[in-house]
């Protein structure tokens, strides 16, 4: 090619003269203007000096190739089979190949040597630190062995030494049997020796039985040939027993030299076999160096060959037949894994007949956890309970009812269980609580309010009581003990009104004797009654004390004739029961009730063991703001001493104080003594059983226990929604809610209007009682109330300056009560003012239609006859034919002849226009009546 210009070589490379005049300098080409011209071989230097700029290898260098492809074709032929009317096809077959090899670059070949030497440098590191901790296990090993061989030797030595020792005491005994018997011989010989010379000395016949000489030597002979026999037999007995040590010691070496040598040859087997793997790895190693191609695929198939050789040493559940997949074809088949060796059979066969299956049911359960247990799915026991008429979700809480009808519906074993471990670890034996000993009775007084029962106590305690005590607690806690000439007595007062049924009952439980308290001049009454029955049911003597007999109109004959009715039948009519006349006012008789209470208690053979731990009864509990939960409790059993650990339902605590019924201070107190106890950490519900824990934790964990089986149970019960109650609640309509916060000074009072609040629900009003509880109104009970919209109600006890202060922004009603009367009418009158307003229809006019006319004005309107009343203008009407209603309207004009008039007497005729109703007729009724508001009553 002929030279051309570097201007026209700019231009056709697209950049500035100036800039590849430049270049041409750099590279060695000497020009000096855009106009010079240059040659081939110029613009090839220039190329080359460009090339190795910018890293490629100069065009014209000889360059190896990088990329070898081998292609290779073979050519044959295949014969197909002849058919009948022509001869053999032949068809060609050619076989194309090609196989492509690339080189690496240097820094590839680099890298892979020195991955290589890193792998050989990690291997070598490996099979040296591998000697290294198999030289140090084998020191290890040898160094335990020589330990357990010194330990061997030395105890094998101090047995060898005691059985020598035992040996050698077993001679020793022999040889002094032996000398004893040498001994014995010879005093026996001296003794014949002096009896015979004796003999002929003495003539005299001694006619006594004493043993001679010789017989206590000849004695002395036979007891040290019997020592010297059983030394000889005990010495016999200790060489067999170290014989046969001595052969088990050799037995047992035996077996540990052949336990050594296969132990040795097994673990020359595993050099063996270790050594073996260590070759293949470093063969396998090689290969994979050598052949490693470019892709990686080698490397991924390197892979399963290692994995192969993990798998190959694999030794269990491996099998090399049986069970095997189908072999692999092609290049992976030599890669296959091992297959895992597994049973063909199923883990589970269908049951041939229904499993019936003992199911415990403890006090509440979840659905889940009753489905669990008779191993069915919780679908099946929801819909057993829609069955009953129950509907449940699976985290609903069933009471124990429930249950056990689910689980026989079902068809399996229900079986009830008390889960009360805990409880039964409170329960005394008799072994520990000691002799039982007389101890005072327990006397409750009941009767019906107003009978002078508070009266009569008031006179026994002023009278029989020490002069001077202090008298404000006894009212209070109704319980107290007096001193008689007979010995104690201890009384518990009940309330009369009908609201404190609980705690009357509650009072005849824990009682001996029961004086019911008739007033002479009244009789028989309800509480009367209940009195009686609760006095049987807890099978406690009943004595009548007939009171108010200083009164000029006392019948106590009435008296005795009422309760025979009820099946108290009086001593003096051959019953059991005995009637003692008496005065809380005068004090007559009282002394004579006195007597008879403890002449019966005397019939009655009361006990108790004094010592060990005591049980009790709550009588009454109650928050005091200075000294925390008091509660009077009645002790039944055992010593209740100060210090003690004590569970009270569900609330536990140390005794930190006692008092009596004189606001005195006790360390203890014995069976029938009543004390107020400080220290518990809640209030707990009258009634509850006080019991002795032995220890604090013991304590805490019964009463969790207890709160949490009380709230599992409240749950179940909420969550019961029965079809039955939907439907209830369906015809019922809309019920109104009158709801309220009770707070009182004691558990019982609160419990007693908590109780006569419920039984004042109507059908039309209904009393929910919110909370309940002990102690003054406080911040809490405030809240609360809002929220839910309640009255609040304080028995005997007040709101604090917080409660106020909240009771004053939001409005509340609060009710202060001392008296339960007072309080039941306010909650009447408050449930009467909820009801909706009564109407009632008063029938004022009735009209008979003697003819309809039409009026362009009204329509029909019907001409009338008033018959019964007044017709009134505006007033609602109905239509009546033959005497049933067909319509009920306005009238809408009355009319006297052409005048519009306001009402219209009997007698008269007038004309009634009746709204929006054209089918007046002949012979129709026409019915006024107007709409009365009435009272309403619950």
């Amino acid at each position: 090619m002929s030279d051309m210009k570097v201007k026209d070589l700019a231009d056709n490379i697209g950049i500035t003269p100036d800039r590849l005049v430049e270049q041409l300098n750099e590279a060695g080409v000497t020009v000096s203007k855009a106009t010079d011209s240059i040659t081939e071989e110029q613009k090839q230097t220039l190329l080359t000096f460009l090339e190795a700029r910018h890293g490629k290898e100069s065009g014209n260098t000889i360059s190896k190739p990088k990329k070898i492809t081998l292609k290779r074709k073979s050519t044959s032929e295949i014969k197909l089979g002849a058919s009948s009317r022509q001869g053999g096809k032949t068809v060609s077959v050619e076989v194309r190949k090609k196989r492509t090899y690339v080189k690496r670059s240097a820094a590839e070949e680099a890298e892979a040597e020195a991955e290589l030497q890193r792998q050989k440098d990690a291997e070598e590191k490996a099979i040296a630190d591998a000697k290294a901790e198999e030289i140090r296990l084998e020191e290890e090993v040898k160094q335990q062995q020589e330990q357990e061989l010194r330990e061997r030797e030395a105890l094998e030595a101090k047995e060898a030494a005691r059985e020598a020792a035992a040996v050698e005491d077993a001679v020793a005994a022999e040889k002094q049997a032996e000398e004893e018997a040498r001994l014995a011989a010879e005093e026996e010989k001296k003794a014949l020796a002096a009896e015979a010379k004796a003999k002929k000395s003495t003539k005299k016949v001694v006619e006594t039985t004493k043993l001679t000489a010789s017989e206590i030597a000849h004695k002395k002979l036979e007891e040290a040939d019997a020592r010297r026999r059983a030394a000889n037999i005990a010495r016999q007995e200790a060489e067999q027993a170290l014989k046969a040590r001595k052969k088990a010691r050799e037995e047992e070496a035996v077996l540990e030299k052949q336990r050594a040598k296969e132990k040795a040859a097994a673990e020359v087997e595993a050099k063996k076999q270790k050594e073996a793997r260590k070759e293949r790895d470093a063969a396998a190693a090689k290969t994979k160096g050598a052949d490693k191609p470019a892709d990686g695929a080698g490397a991924r198939r390197g892979g399963r060959n290692a994995r192969g050789d993990k798998f190959e040493r694999a030794e269990l559940h491996i099998t090399q037949g049986k069970g095997r997949r189908k072999k692999k074809k092609g290049r992976g088949a030599a890669h296959a894994s091992p297959i895992i060796e597994t049973s063909s059979e199923h883990g589970f066969t269908l049951p041939t007949e229904p499993v019936v299956r003992d199911v415990d049911v403890p006090e509440t359960i979840s659905v889940s956890e009753l489905a669990l247990r008779m191993s069915v799915k919780a679908a099946e026991v929801i819909k057993a309970l829609m069955g009953l008429g129950t509907m449940a979700t699976i985290n609903q809480v069933l009471d124990q009812d429930t249950a056990l009808i689910v689980v026989e519906d079902m068809g399996h074993n229900p079986k009830a269980i008390q889960d009360n471990a805990l409880e039964l670890a409170l329960e005394i034996s008799d072994e520990e609580v000691g002799e039982a000993i007389h101890r005072a009775p327990v006397v409750t007084v009941m009767g019906h309010v107003d009978h002078g029962k508070t009266s009569l106590l008031d006179y026994i305690r002023n009278t029989k009581v020490t002069t001077g005590e202090a008298g404000g607690i006894t009212q209070h806690i109704g319980a107290y003990k007096v001193e008689t000439s007979r010995g104690e007595i201890t009384f518990l007062d009940t309330p009369g009104h009908a609201a404190f049924t609980e705690m009357r009952q509650r009072g005849a439980k824990v009682t001996d004797i029961v004086v019911l308290v008739v007033a002479a001049d009244d009789g028989v009454m309800p509480q009367t009654i209940e009195a009686v029955k609760h006095a049987k049911e807890a099978g406690a003597l009943l004595i009548i004390a007939v009171n108010k007999m200083d009164k000029e109109e006392a019948n106590p004959d009435r008296v005795k004739t009422e309760l025979g009715n009820h099946d108290v039948i009086p001593e003096d009519w051959g019953g059991d029961v005995p009637f003692i006349p008496v005065s809380a006012l005068t004090g007559k008789g009282v002394d004579e009730l006195l007597d008879t209470i403890s002449l019966q208690a005397e019939m009655l053979e009361l006990k108790a063991p004094i010592e060990g731990a005591a049980k009790g009864t709550v009588i009454e509990a109650r928050l005091d703001k200075g000294r925390g939960t008091i509660v009077t409790v009645l002790v039944q059993s055992g010593t209740l001493k100060k210090g003690d650990i004590v569970v009270v339902g569900q609330e536990y605590g140390r005794v930190r104080a006692l008092f009596n019924e004189n606001a005195e201070a006790l360390k203890s107190a014995g069976p029938s003594t009543p004390v107020e106890v400080l220290g518990l950490s809640g209030t707990p519900a009258s009634g509850d059983e006080l019991q002795v824990a032995p220890d604090e934790r013991k304590a805490r964990e019964i009463a969790t226990f207890r709160k949490t089986k009380a709230r599992e149970l409240v749950m179940a019960k909420q969550q019961a929604a029965k079809l039955e109650d939907m439907f209830n609640k369906m015809e019922s309509g809309d019920v109104k809610t009158l709801n309220v916060v009770v707070k009182a000074d004691v558990h019982g009072s609160a419990e007693a209007v908590s109780q006569s609040l419920l039984n004042l629900s109507t059908d039309l009003v209904k009393v929910r009682v919110v909370a309940s509880g002990v102690g003054g109104i406080n911040e809490t009970d405030a809240q609360l109330a809002g929220a839910s919209d309640a009255i609040l109600i304080g028995f005997n006890v007040r709101a604090d300056n917080t409660a106020r202060r909240i009771i004053a922004e939001k409005g509340l009603d609060v009710q202060y009560f001392s008296i339960i009367y007072d309080l039941i009418d306010v909650v009447t009158s408050a449930m009467t003012g909820m009801l909706d307003d009564v109407y009632k229809d008063e029938i004022i006019g009735l009209a008979r239609v003697d003819e309809v006319f039409s009026s362009p004005k009204f329509g029909d309107i019907a001409g009338c006859l008033v018959t019964e009343g007044t017709i009134k203008r505006a007033n609602p009407i109905r239509v009546l034919r033959d005497n049933v209603v067909i319509y009920e309207g306005e009238l809408e004009s009355l009319r006297r002849f052409k005048d519009d008039v306001n009402e219209v007497k009997s007698g008269v005729e007038c004309g009634i226009g009746v709204k929006d109703y054209t089918d007046v007729q002949a012979g129709d009724q026409i019915e006024v009546f107007e709409r009365v508001l009435m009272k309403p009553m619950l």
